[in-house]
Formats: C-alpha cells, structure tokens, sequence
C-alpha cells in the first residue's frame, strides 16, 4: 500500500510517501513541505497548496490519503487555516478517486510511539527509527505526514476489519419492513 501523509497547514504543508504492509518494514518514498507566503491572499495560498498536493499525487500516485483530522485548539485562525489546507487536500484526492482516512493527532503519536501524548521530537525519532533513515526529516511537519502515513498503514487492516464487522451486524439486526402492495404483505 502507498499512502501519501499530509500535515495540513496554510504556511507548511507537511506531505510525506510511505509504502508497505503491517508488519513489515515499510519505505519513505518521498517526503517535503508545501510552502505559501503568510502574506499573500489567503485565494493564492489555497491554490499553491492544491498545486503542490497534485504535484505530489501525480508524482508518487498513492493508493490512500491519510490526513490530520482538525481538531480544536486555542488559535482560530490557526485552526481556519488548518482545515482549510486538509480540504484542499482531501478535494485533490477525491477529485482521482482516493481515498481518504482522516486520523486525529493522538492516534499518530500513538501509532508511531506508543504514546498518544509524545511530542514532535519523539515522533520524529520514531519516524526516523521506522523507516531507517539517517536523520530526522525537516521541518517536523515533514515527519508528522510520514507519521500519518504509517499510522495508516499499520491501522487499516483493523479498521476495515471493524467496519465489515459493524456492517454484518447492522444487516443482521436491520428491521424488517414489510411492503404492502395490492393489498398484500410480502
């Protein structure tokens, strides 16, 4: 499985390639940052970030796009400008038929360190460790894409297992209904 990562952000846009199975060594395949000027129109910054997520896709042509999941925090223009950048990817993606996983950023820190509570520099050691490389990548929006990606990676298999699982149940306990027509119940 190919995903590409991305850390959503208006100024850094984090994108990260990782390929590979659950339980198997994974590879980075790419890894960088989308960049805008936090002075230009907020239009121009949204177009640059959807050029570059294409240039990424057309690139690399994952199979999955696994995004942050916005979540709230106390600066609302830094989490206007968050969501903004993740829909922008998200559109890219569904715009070729990719799919998208989003993941919060505990489920990333947990996934890759064993610790929904680590911070940027423990990640991006694990990242580095993970997927064997000489460094960490730089900045630490470029690692949290790769940490997307491996979270999704190494979750999928459990999630699309859940999900058969819950949807077997609800056909199994699914109400019947009956339909009358022409006076009769069928």
């Amino acid at each position: 499985m190919r995903v590409l990562g991305v850390d959503p952000g208006l100024t850094r846009c984090g994108v990260g390639v990782v390929e590979g199975v659950a339980g198997r060594p994974l590879t980075m395949c790419g890894v960088g940052v989308v960049r805008t000027p936090p002075d230009a129109e907020l239009g121009l910054r949204l177009v640059a970030i959807e050029q570059g997520i294409e240039q990424w896709l057309d690139d690399y042509r994952p199979e999955v796009l696994a995004v942050e999941r916005v979540f709230s925090q106390h600066n609302v223009s830094t989490v206007m400008g968050t969501a903004q950048a993740s829909a922008v990817a998200m559109l890219c993606a569904s715009r070729r038929g990719i799919p998208v996983a989003l993941h919060t950023p505990s489920e990333v820190k947990a996934a890759v360190s064993g610790s929904g509570r680590a911070d940027k520099a423990q990640v991006g050691a694990m990242v580095t460790r993970l997927l064997r490389l000489d460094a960490p990548p730089k900045p630490a929006d470029a690692a949290d894409a790769l940490a997307l990606a491996i979270c999704h990676i190494w979750r999928a298999p459990a999630q699309n297992r859940l999900q058969q699982a819950v949807a077997a149940h609800k056909s199994r306990t699914a109400p019947v209904r009956s339909v009358v027509r022409k006076g009769r119940t069928s």
